[in-house]
């Protein structure tokens, strides 16, 4: 009894999400230095570092777009491979945006406000660089509009039992969803950069940008209305898309692929993957825009925990994979699951299991959960095997199928590998342009969790 008395008058204290002395109006002065200040030292050098690494990608997409994709290393049973591969990758990583920004929000949790920006951002920009894949690994992309449905005199329609058919309209639909989600949340903080803003000609770019924000009764009634809207519309998505993407290899009949925990398994392994991107963009912008008070350790500590539970969704979706594999007494799915374990490929099969499944435990420790090197480091693992993941599923599934006489081992070449780290380059070039040119951090999302200031 005493201590219910005693919790009630002295509650537990919890760390505070924003730095308990910031005004309002250091929240907008800190935010918007990034877009009214010369660009600093280390956003110079990041940036640099990321248009180098998009330049060398760019070139070799367009040697394979001169030569053709002779120059990967595809052979007669492996016809997808690294494109494919980093295809599923970069939609797995645009998940955790939509997860964090409109589920959170549904469910009204507060320490979204300061990162849902940021991943949001992420989302448009992964999607983007995911879509690049798909159209260079037709092999004549110039005829890329040739895959959508509309009436022509060519005579051709798309299979709309296809799956690939169904990737076009669950990823299009996402993204035009996560865009006006992403850009509506915005609206009020760029009337803020626009009103704050001396340069004629940013003040009118802002201006248009703002849509004539007045931050009247009305304007504030009409946002709500449309967030929570597009908040429920986004969700289902965050399912679905990536479930979708899991049937181009489910509702097939190949040996590895034809499972019905993939749908599951991909949304845990995109959440999971997303989750590590958003980490490892917070520890950059925050050290980079110096937002330490706003992007706290709290903030980061809720997404290691987020992404320790999907690790362990993940990691039993391995071991279920395997005990399906031996149960169904199909001679041709067991050889698969040992081809990967302990075939040719079984270096990449060990290194996404020792990234996704080993990795993540260290955050059951809070202390190497909260450190800053420790996180940044596991996050950029976990990105790593979750690439692995996707290749594993692609190439270790195809590269040995129902004909010994067939099978061949399959080696990546440089324009594959100059595509992979050029998507990269081409990620973080979009997102730093973002974090020059619009808010970061969503500021009067970050106001309504402060303590109101104190009268005089």
């Amino acid at each position: 009894m005493n201590t219910t008395v005693d919790l009630q008058i002295n509650p537990i204290p919890t760390e505070p999400l924003v730095a308990p002395h910031k005004t309002y109006a250091d929240v907008n002065a800190d935010v918007c230095k990034p877009l009214e200040s010369f660009p600093t030292g280390k956003w110079a050098v990041a940036f640099i570092v990321a248009l180098l690494v998009f330049g060398f990608g760019a070139i070799m997409i367009g040697d394979t777009l001169l030569t053709g994709i002779g120059t990967w290393g595809l052979n007669s049973p492996v016809g997808w491979a690294v494109d494919i591969t980093t295809f599923v990758f970069w939609i797995g990583i645009g998940h955790a945006g939509t997860l964090i920004s409109a589920i959170l929000l549904l469910f009204r949790q507060k320490w979204r406000m300061s990162i849902s920006r940021a991943a949001e951002a992420m989302t448009i920009f992964a999607v983007m660089t995911a879509g690049i894949f798909p159209i260079i690994h037709t092999g004549r992309p110039w005829y890329a509009f040739w895959l959508f449905p509309y009436p022509n005199q060519r005579q051709l329609w798309v299979n709309f039992y296809s799956p690939l058919v169904w990737d076009v309209f669950a990823v299009s639909t996402y993204i035009t969803i996560s865009f006006l989600f992403w850009y509506v949340g915005m609206i009020p903080d760029i009337a803020s950069v626009r009103d704050r803003a001396k340069n004629k000609i940013r003040k009118a770019v802002y201006t248009a940008l703002s849509f004539g924000w007045r931050g009247s009764a009305s304007n504030w009634n009409h946002y709500e209305i449309v967030c929570m809207i597009l908040a429920g519309l986004s969700t289902p998505l965050v399912l679905s898309v990536h479930t979708i993407v899991s049937f181009d290899f489910a509702v097939s009949i190949m040996p590895g692929w034809h499972t019905t925990i993939f749908p599951p398994y991909f949304v845990a392994g995109a959440i999971f993957s997303g989750f590590s991107m958003v980490v490892t963009l917070l520890v950059i912008v925050r050290e980079v825009f110096n937002l330490k008070e706003y992007i706290t350790l709290k903030h980061l500590e809720n997404m290691t925990k987020i992404m320790l539970l999907t690790g362990m969704m993940v990691g039993y979706a391995y071991i279920i994979e395997f005990f399906v594999a031996w149960y169904s007494g199909v001679l041709y799915e067991r050889f698969i699951f040992m081809n990967r374990a302990f075939g040719p490929f079984a270096w990449a099969y060990w290194t996404m299991m020792s990234c996704n499944v080993i990795a993540p435990q260290i955050f059951w420790f809070k202390k190497l959960r909260r450190n800053l090197k420790v996180m940044f480091v596991a996050s950029l693992v976990i990105n790593v095997g979750m690439w692995f993941e996707r290749f594993v599923i692609v190439t270790t599934s195809l590269h040995r199928d129902y004909l010994p006489s067939s099978w061949d081992y399959y080696k990546p070449t440089w324009h594959e590998w100059g595509m992979l780290i050029g998507s990269f380059g081409l990620f973080f070039t979009l997102f730093l342009i973002f974090c020059r040119v619009l808010p970061t951090v969503a500021m009067f999302e970050v106001k309504t969790i402060m303590n109101p200031p104190k009268k005089a």
